[in-house]
């Protein structure tokens, strides 16, 4: 197992974390999966025997079933192991009961501990944009909870550049812990993280870890233009995420994916994940997964040196369009341009 530093933190992260967005099954999340305590701890001994030191959950994860499970797993595992959870979303009927107020964060995080069985969390991530409430209330809380000990980093995600930079900004004025991390959604499928987000990360030094790198399995191989949709998928149980809005562009992607796969005698689903450990401030990619077999496959990606010419070919498939003000920029600034602005001018 490769681990990389999380963003301006000192905090070691395994390259690839487990996600378990398929933990308890309740409500619309039984379309993925519903693993009870016994499949998951089979799992998590499978993701942790190859060495995987960070486990990413969220409150409104079969609305709290998955931190239970996740917090049952690990009561006799050890306590150097990470965890991440999120709060944000809507986990009931109250007015409260969603948002980055300081009444919801410090009361869900209170929750989420309780069901995880432990004293602190060690990634604690805004799960969306809040914007009814003032970024000062949510970054104050988050610096309340950190210096409570409850949780050890703050991060957030499905933010916007500008909504991450009031945020920072918010955290410098007032001398608030500010983030150290975001969670994206970004593949070779999906790179609109290039245009803002992967360019702010390399400036503030804010580690990226990747939720749906294989894009819900779009990305595995197993779904080709001369079948959309595999069999026993999650497209084949009627999930609907990510949206894609040009099919053709998607199946020429995974056209050259199985290529270079059989080049290299692996599968589309590393090549996939190969390529988006070698992305800017990328520090972890969080795969989750339905059999140890699965599992087992991800972690190959960590094997694999990915050519020029394969990057080449990968970036030529999926370059995302260059929008303005990029192009732009493009024309008239690229002499000055900084590691920052080449996180997308290099792609």
């Amino acid at each position: 197992m490769e681990y990389r530093t999380l963003g301006c933190s000192g905090l070691k992260v395994s390259a690839l974390a487990m996600g378990t967005f398929s933990f308890g099954g309740r409500g619309p999340f039984g379309a993925i999966a519903s693993q009870g305590v016994d499949e998951a701890a089979r799992l998590i001994d499978c993701c942790t025997d190859h060495g995987v030191n960070l486990i990413d959950t969220a409150n409104m994860y079969s609305t709290g079933l998955s931190e239970e499970i996740v917090g049952e797993v690990l009561a006799d595992r050890s306590p150097d192991l990470l965890i991440s959870s999120k709060v944000r979303m809507r986990i009931g009927d109250g007015p409260n009961d969603e948002g980055a107020s300081r009444w919801h964060l410090i009361r869900e995080c209170e929750r989420s501990l309780k069901r995880l069985r432990r004293d602190h969390i060690d990634i604690y991530h805004i799960h969306e944009w809040d914007g009814q409430t003032p970024v000062e209330e949510t970054m104050e809380a988050l610096d309340t909870l950190i210096r409570q000990g409850k949780i050890r980093y703050a991060g957030c995600s499905n933010y916007t550049g500008w909504q991450i930079m009031k945020s920072l900004m918010a955290s410098e004025r007032c001398n608030f812990q500010r983030f150290v991390t975001q969670q994206v959604h970004y593949t070779l499928e999906a790179r609109e993280a290039e245009y803002e987000l992967l360019p702010l990360s390399v400036d503030q030094r804010i580690g990226v870890t990747v939720w749906s790198p294989l894009a819900a399995g779009l990305l595995s191989g197993k779904h080709t233009r001369n079948q959309p949709v595999a069999p026993g998928s999650r497209q084949d149980r009627g999930w609907s995420e990510p949206p894609i809005r040009d099919h053709d562009r998607l199946w020429n992607i995974v056209d050259v994916l199985n290529d270079i796969a059989g080049t290299h005698e692996v599968e589309a689903a590393q090549v996939a994940l190969a390529w988006t450990l070698t992305r800017p401030s990328v520090a972890s990619l969080v795969v989750g997964g339905t059999s140890i077999a699965q599992f087992k496959n991800n972690m190959r990606s960590l094997a694999i040196t990915l050519s020029a010419d394969d990057l080449s070919r990968l970036d030529a498939v999926s370059r995302p369009p260059q929008i303005y003000p990029l192009w732009h920029q493009e024309q008239f600034a690229s002499p000055r341009f900084s590691a920052a602005d080449q996180a997308f001018a290099s792609s």
